[in-house]
């Protein structure tokens, strides 16, 4: 049996769902992999659709750029029985964003109709980090207690709100400091390094 790979070592679950703002996850995976950090990566279908509408360029395509330079595993998010669909497979937690109020609603109730929904279930269920970036505006009342209930079970919940005091030049500079604030409730406070220009 193979021993714990120090904490430092352990991959980081990033989940894609269908929901604007696919730069905020091509952000955050190139971000943790500047730090050193390993990933396993799963993509919705609807993820897929709305990151070629907003990136101009496949999922997929921009994994295997990233897989050249990083250590970035691409798991098909119908293959529900990937190493990250147990709780056998030890992580550093997951991010998931953007976050659909779809997932979001499957997430807070225990629904597992897909990898990326599995993968939030077993980090709820093995007590590591979970943190949610949401992509919704105006919420509804149903959002708000779906998000209340997740945050009573300790997921942290990170909307992508401008930090406007900061100042923020660019929308790249709002990119960055949203995916700061992910990571630092991540808990992995060495990636909150800015990148060099």
């Amino acid at each position: 049996m193979s021993e714990r790979p120090p904490e430092d070592k352990l991959p980081i679950v990033i989940g894609i769902s269908g929901a604007s703002g696919a730069a905020l996850a091509a952000r955050a995976i190139v971000r943790l992999g500047e730090a050193g950090w390993p990933m396993i990566v799963t993509c919705t279908t609807a993820g897929e659709r709305i990151w070629l509408q907003e990136v101009e360029e496949p999922f997929l395509r921009f994994a295997e750029r990233c897989r050249q330079r990083f250590s970035v595993e691409v798991l098909d998010n119908r293959d529900i029985g990937a190493n990250i669909a147990s709780g056998r497979m030890v992580t550093r937690g997951m991010i998931v964003l953007p976050c659909s109020m779809d997932a979001l609603s499957a997430i807070a109730h225990g629904r597992s109709t897909n990898l990326l929904q599995r993968a939030a279930d077993v980090t709820i269920k093995e007590a590591r980090p979970l943190v949610l970036v949401p992509r919704e505006s105006p919420l509804s009342a149903i959002h708000l207690e779906n998000m209340l209930k997740l945050a009573r079970l300790g997921v942290r919940i990170v909307p992508p709100v401008p930090a406007f005091y900061l100042h923020p030049q660019t929308v790249e500079d709002i990119i960055n400091d949203v995916i700061g604030r992910a990571i630092r409730a991540l808990g992995i406070l060495e990636s909150l390094e800015e990148p060099a220009p």
